[in-house]
């Protein structure tokens, strides 16, 4: 049975790394609706303001590997805390990526069902957060995890009918490959919500 009192002040830096790190992926989601709702009149500033958010998280990633590195015994399962903080990072990447498109693309117009995308985003990064803060004592997150699973399906959705509308508006092929590009990306960053969740889950299975 693994005890959950007098943990080492490393031990205790996991568990701040990894909310400052979710409350970092909160904000990039904030900053990619923020986007998607000004562009292309905001793009240069959030877009840079997008890119800062990535690097501090990538940031954070090396800060969780570099101390597990360097502690021998952590509050949870190494592997844990090394996929929760590549997860929470990914979002990051994602966010990223699909912010670099909109400019590198040509993007003129953001249509409704990206910004809808990016709201599911956002409000699955609130979740996290939540949950993450709930990992120092092991409290039931279960509610947050929920939550994430549904926000996960909605996100599935809105992709699914985005690019099926793409191929029925009549649009030029090349519209159509940029918008399903930047959907999918959308995507690939609730995927890394879920999957964050997923080794939520799993630590709450194994410290109980």
């Amino acid at each position: 049975m693994r005890l959950k009192l007098g943990l080492t002040p490393q031990n205790r830096e996991f568990f701040t790394l990894l909310a400052d790190a979710s409350r970092n992926a909160v904000d990039i989601a904030r900053l990619l609706t923020e986007l998607l709702d000004g562009f292309p009149d905001t793009g240069v500033e959030l877009i840079g303001r997008i890119k800062d958010a990535e690097h501090k998280g990538d940031r954070l990633t090396r800060s969780v590997v570099d101390l597990l590195n360097r502690t021998r015994a952590t509050p949870f399962d190494r592997d844990d805390i090394y996929r929760l903080a590549n997860a929470l990072d990914d979002i990051c990447d994602h966010i990223d990526e699909a912010a670099d498109k909109l400019a590198l693309l040509g993007v003129k117009v953001v249509p409704e069902p990206a910004k809808a995308q990016a709201s599911v985003i956002l409000r699955a990064a609130v979740e996290l957060v939540e949950a993450v803060a709930l990992l120092d004592g092991f409290k039931d997150s279960s509610k947050h995890l929920i939550a994430l699973r549904d926000l996960e399906g909605e996100g599935d959705r809105l992709v699914r009918d985005a690019v099926a509308g793409l191929f029925r508006s009549g649009q030029d092929p090349i519209s159509i490959i940029r918008w399903k590009d930047i959907y999918e990306q959308l995507e690939d960053a609730v995927d890394a919500c879920e999957n964050a969740a997923d080794v939520l889950e799993a630590i709450l299975v194994k410290n109980h």
